[in-house]
């Protein structure tokens, strides 16, 4: 037997709302949640023309093999952005004619072979790039692809496994409910984050974007291995979430608009057992990430399990993070900001965090906004990605927005005693980063542990 999708009843609805105008087909991305049982879907969303292709499907007939994969998986990346923990990219979505029928068949495995969204196959590899963490074993790697007649309004689900490229597909049952995510559990928590990713002088050929992901490799590795707190208390991996909760005189657990705050404890030294040795290294720089992110992740209501609710929120720490260097970099990138000379220093305000909610449901969706950057660009950008109209009161500004300037120092001196500068005179709310362009040795020791015990240290307040 094949795998159960449930899913929330608006997304049929948008499904039968779209409108073909002419074109041969209408693509786009399928968002939830996995489970080991069974699979949500709470949100579809289609993948934007380009300008040119709306253009030239005005004057000839498109067939499928025109699809732009490019394109489609682009807007993967995009939207996978917009996915706080506990989400992410189900499958795909593909609405055609009646006519299309026949052709639909023959081209369904080609469009899982090539790069449509950010899960399957080809863009596996080129995800596994940015990604800090990877899947499990025991995590389920079927992902979903669904063809949607407009004119019948008859639906062809059929699955297949992202770890067999040569899998084949897998019948799958596309059921409706209403209010899917309405009772979905929440998980909130504020991380501060000091990272410091020295530039080693062997790695000068790197671009500044792959010397800061590899430093924040061993960051990430923290927060794996850190202790998770679910409203104050360590909780089993293996016990319900909802264990301990007040349940309703139906019996049933009461989750409905129920958050959870979560505290992360990092490990500050190793176990006794473990030895370590100084490491110096010859560095030309160094990036220094500092300040507070807000996290959210959302688990479904049936019988979730505390490590589902562990991973979702290790997850979104880890994505945020990287998410905003990622933008930060494009963005440096595209406005052509020179290079500092050698010896300065330069700040960066790395993204805040922006929420919006999904109508009808608990769970909330975020954007990347930078500080010049308005209200109603953010909306738009919304809109475009989701295809779902937000209005800008429903914007919610997850970290304070406080002014910082962008300073340099120009000390030709490195020194092992003083390797901080002063950050900007405003006090910062939110995550930094800080590029520093001088040579010299930065030596980093790691210490072993000579008591037994373990000593933390809270990430989050």
């Amino acid at each position: 037997m094949g795998r159960t999708y449930i899913v929330e009843e608006t997304v049929g609805q948008y499904l039968s709302n779209i409108s073909l105008q002419g074109k041969a087909f209408v693509s786009g991305l399928l968002i939830g949640q996995c489970s080991s049982q069974k699979d949500y879907v709470i949100l579809a969303t289609r993948t934007p023309p380009k300008e040119e292709q709306d253009e030239s499907s005005k004057h000839s007939k498109a067939k499928l093999d025109n699809l732009d994969e490019e394109w489609a998986t682009e807007h993967a990346n995009q939207v996978s952005r917009m996915l706080p923990g506990g989400l992410l990219v189900l499958g795909v979505f593909i609405i055609t004619t009646l006519e299309m029928g026949n052709e639909f068949q023959n081209i369904l495995h080609r469009l899982m072979c090539f790069p449509l969204f950010q899960l399957v196959f080809a863009v596996e590899k080129s995800m596994n790039k940015k990604r800090l963490w990877n899947f499990t074993d025991e995590e389920v790697s079927e992902r979903v692809t669904l063809h949607f007649c407009s004119s019948t309004k008859k639906i062809f689900c059929r699955t297949y496994d992202i770890h067999n490229p040569k899998s084949s597909a897998k019948p799958a049952d596309w059921k409706y409910q209403n209010g899917l995510s309405a009772s979905w559990l929440s998980l909130e928590c504020t991380v501060y984050i000091n990272i410091h990713v020295p530039l080693s002088t062997t790695s000068v050929s790197y671009t500044l974007e792959k010397n800061t992901k590899n430093g924040l490799i061993h960051w990430a590795k923290q927060i794996e291995n850190s202790i998770y707190l679910i409203n104050g208390q360590v909780k089993d991996e293996d016990c319900d979430l909802l264990e301990g909760q007040k349940k309703s005189s139906r019996g049933n657990t009461q989750a409905a608009n129920h958050s959870f705050d979560v505290r992360v404890l990092t490990q500050l030294l190793l176990n006794s057992d473990h030895r370590s040795t100084a490491t110096v290294q010859i560095c030309s720089g160094s990036v220094n990430l500092k300040g507070a992110v807000k996290c959210r992740a959302y688990v479904h209501s049936n019988k979730p399990k505390v490590k589902d609710a562990v991973q979702a929120m290790k997850r979104d720490i880890l994505n945020t993070v990287a998410d905003r260097c990622e933008i930060l970099f494009e963005d440096l990138l595209l406005n052509e900001i020179p290079e500092k000379k050698d010896s300065e220093k330069e700040f960066h305000i790395l993204p805040h965090r922006v929420f919006v909610p999904i109508p009808g449901s608990t769970v909330m969706l975020c954007d990347y906004k930078f500080g010049d950057e308005s209200a109603e660009e953010i909306r738009d950008h919304f809109i475009e990605m989701l295809d779902h109209m937000i209005q800008i009161e429903d914007l919610e500004i997850a970290e304070e927005i406080n002014t910082a300037c962008v300073s340099s120092s120009m000390n030709t001196e490195a020194s092992l005693d003083n390797t901080d500068d002063e950050p900007p005179k405003q006090p910062i709310k939110t995550i930094v980063l800080k590029i520093q362009q001088n040579i010299g040795v930065i030596a980093a020791f790691a210490v072993a542990a000579l008591a037994a015990g373990i000593s933390f240290h809270y990430f989050s307040d």
